[in-house]
């Protein structure tokens, strides 16, 4: 078994749907800004794994090809909003179990404009238990888009238990456009005010329109390595993954009446449990997260399923300011799904990417002072969870 390195990582500038060019060239970019970054080429490459959902199958082959034709091993990865930290999670295991030296992993997406639909709607769907859960735990509004109405729900539901305000929600949002002022590669970089957020046109529960992550378009590459051929080739590797855990859902999310274990409370839970124990590292000693954020109501339960904060806290933790720059944690300093935008394949290398700049110390004005360990969090409902421990070697 060997620990895993991260050797480079590549992101282009994520923008609207209509603005991007395609899908392929957007990848093609974002390769070869990770493997410039790690200094090497691309024949070095020995597995790739590719993440996205809306494109062919072999997409990943075709964005791959517009570098060159090496015969390697290449796996398209499709698990919804996680797909791309799927791919990180299989490229890192390659590299552990001694199958590869050099992997790449990325992702892209090039998104329509509107609400998320189903793409197949001639045959069952895939996410059925998921739909036939929500709607017996809550009424479907067909008048309204589908995708933020669960999570309207289990917004609901944490407000009943503990109390939280809407403005708790609405808080996350204007962090959000906060921190994306300093990411030029950011969609959304103006700011935001709590009334704007507020007053925005309601979608479910607390959840208003610009409390949901925008459909975007754009791609993020990831270069990972073994120790060995990072000293062979004199690679830049301080930036290590410490821990991974990839989990799906549990039964008591079908057999339970919980709208938040729906939306991955419970398997992000159990996927931050095995990091730290795998890691010895406590929630306490992380410096930097980027998590999933699609709704704001996202953002606050991974606060407690990660346990940055007792659960029932979450609202106090917001207020106090321990999720920004002089808090406890600095929370999606990128700006997160919300404001940098979240093209599904590509969302969580663009995680690692963010993450492996703020342990260089090369996030310019985003950086957080000295960060040592950064926790990434990506979440797909129907459903996976990935999260991912990094940490810096001096």
């Amino acid at each position: 078994m060997s620990n895993v390195r991260v050797a480079g990582v590549g992101m282009i500038p994520f923008t609207k749907p209509g603005k991007s060019e395609d899908w392929d060239v957007m990848a093609e970019k974002a390769i070869r800004l990770a493997l410039a970054d790690a200094g090497i080429t691309y024949d070095q490459v020995q597995q790739a794994y590719a993440a996205y959902l809306y494109a062919d199958s072999t997409a990943g082959q075709s964005a791959l090809y517009r570098i060159g034709s090496s015969g390697i091993p290449i796996f398209n990865v499709n698990n919804n909003c996680s797909s791309g930290s799927t791919a990180l999670y299989l490229a890192r295991q390659a590299i552990e179990t001694g199958a590869a030296d050099c992997v790449l992993a990325f992702g892209f997406e090039q998104m329509t404009p509107g609400a998320l639909g189903a793409v197949f709607n001639d045959r069952k769907a895939a996410m059925g238990n998921y739909a036939a859960k929500f709607t017996e735990l809550q009424t479907y509004d067909p008048t309204k888009p589908p995708a933020p109405q669960p999570w309207g729900g289990a917004a609901r539901e944490y407000q009943q238990r503990y109390g939280a305000s809407d403005e708790a929600f609405a808080m996350i949002s204007v962090k959000a456009r906060r921190h994306a002022i300093n990411n030029p590669l950011a969609v959304f970089r103006d700011p935001l005010t709590l009334e704007e957020v507020m007053a925005s046109p309601n979608l479910s529960g607390p959840v208003t329109r610009l409390q949901a992550c925008p459909p975007t378009c754009g791609a993020a590459a990831a270069v990972l390595v073994s120790p060995r051929f990072a000293a062979r080739h004199g690679i830049d590797a301080r930036v290590e993954i410490l821990a991974q855990s990839l989990t799906t859902d549990l039964q008591k999310t079908w057999d339970g009446r919980s709208m938040m274990s729906v939306v991955g409370f419970d398997m992000a839970r159990a996927a931050a449990d095995q990091v730290y124990e795998a890691s010895g590292v406590s929630p306490d000693d992380v410096d930097v997260v980027e998590l999933h954020d699609c709704f704001t109501p996202g953002e606050l339960f991974a606060y407690e399923s990660l346990r940055l904060t007792p659960e029932g806290t979450a609202e106090r933790y917001i207020r106090d300011g321990q999720n920004t720059y002089g808090g406890k944690h600095v929370v999606n300093p990128s700006g997160g799904l919300l404001s940098k935008g979240h093209p599904i394949g590509a969302t969580g290398l663009a995680q690692c990417y963010e993450l492996t700049h703020q342990l260089r110390g090369t996030a310019e004005k985003r950086q957080v002072n000295d960060a040592r360990l950064a926790l990434q969090h990506n979440l797909g409902n129907g459903g996976a969870c990935v999260v991912t421990l990094y940490g810096r070697s001096d």
